[in-house]
Formats: structure tokens, sequence, C-alpha cells
């Protein structure tokens, strides 16, 4: 007990987490951005509610997230 603990602001410094769950939330986090831009592009007519649609935005999104932030 002679060992000061250390607080969260230090915890969070030295902490580089896992690389795995950061991919995780930036698919998740990309695929529910996409859908809701698509969804709201059906909304207004200028592109369709498809699958595709959804799939590539969320690819594009996810590609510059981790090119911007992880890179």
């Amino acid at each position: 007990m002679s060992e000061e603990q250390k607080g969260i602001r230090e915890g969070m410094e030295e902490s580089e987490g896992d690389p795995r769950l950061i991919l995780l939330l930036n698919a998740l986090l990309s695929g529910v951005f996409a859908l809701t831009v698509v969804w709201g592009l059906d909304q207004i007519g200028i592109a369709g509610f498809t699958a595709p649609n959804v799939a590539t935005l969320g690819l594009i999104v996810f590609a510059a997230t981790y090119l911007v932030v992880l890179r």
C-alpha cells in the first residue's frame, strides 16, 4: 500500500487501447452514419436507400476516418 495509485488522467495517458476495438467502433459508427445519411438522401429524393449505397458510403467514411485519425 506504499505505492501511490494513479488517477484517471495518468491511466488514460498511458493506455494505448486495443486497436481491434478502435476498428470495430469505427466500422460500427461509420455504418450507422452511412445508414442515416443515405436514408436522409432517399427522403429528399437524391439517392435510393439501397444496401450497396449504404455499404459504399460506409466504406468511404471508414477509410477516411482510418486514414485521418489512426495513421
